[in-house]
């Protein structure tokens, strides 16, 4: 298993691992942003941490893997390669997360949820839920990074490689030396 110090020294190295000001694709403010596909771009960490996160759900006997897009869809593409079930993605269609292409959930199947990053775990809240909308079974979530401090408890079977105390702030909470620093939206969701 990777400790937290070698993973974040492989996301500095990769420049997955940002400074600045940002807005995160939950709507807060942050002084640090993990662009994850900077580092899943490298296929030896790509296999790598999908490795990790297959072994942590292999027991679990998933029959899909799904993930959030954008984020989400190369990390949960490898692990569900790595578990040899098949993979899909949910997306955002006129603001609400759907699932389109001709992928579909069957009844009674069980689904693996794959992310990326998590702040608040509100993308993977709208996957769980289009899960149990199509009677199938959530057995799992893994995510990569999770820095939610602790507060986006989505699953019971819930699995992190990373777990960080990133701090983020609502629009009335921004200090005033990040509120100096130009803020830059990253992220996959446009947001208002």
């Amino acid at each position: 298993m990777i400790d937290k110090e070698h993973m974040l020294s492989i996301f500095r190295s990769t420049e997955a691992l940002l400074d600045g000001h940002f807005i995160l694709t939950s709507g807060r403010h942050s002084a640090t942003y993990f662009q994850c596909a900077k580092v899943l771009q490298h296929p030896e960490y790509l296999t790598a941490f999908s490795v990790i996160l297959a072994d942590e759900f292999e027991a679990m006997k998933p029959d899909v893997v799904i993930s959030p897009a954008i984020g989400g869809i190369v990390l949960g593409t490898e692990v569900g390669t790595q578990l040899g079930c098949r993979t899909i993605f949910a997306e955002r269609k006129e603001g609400k997360m759907v699932i389109r292409r001709g992928f579909e959930i069957l009844k009674d199947e069980r689904v693996l949820v794959i992310e990326d990053v998590i702040t608040t775990g509100g993308s993977v809240k709208e996957v769980m839920e289009l899960v149990t909308d199509n009677d199938a079974e959530v057995v799992g979530v893994g995510v990569l990074v999770d820095r939610s401090n602790g507060t986006a408890s989505l699953c019971e079977k819930q699995f992190s490689i990373v777990e960080l105390n990133a701090v983020s702030y609502g629009d009335d909470e921004v200090p005033n030396d990040l509120a100096a620093i130009p803020i830059q939206k990253p992220g996959s969701r446009h947001l208002k």
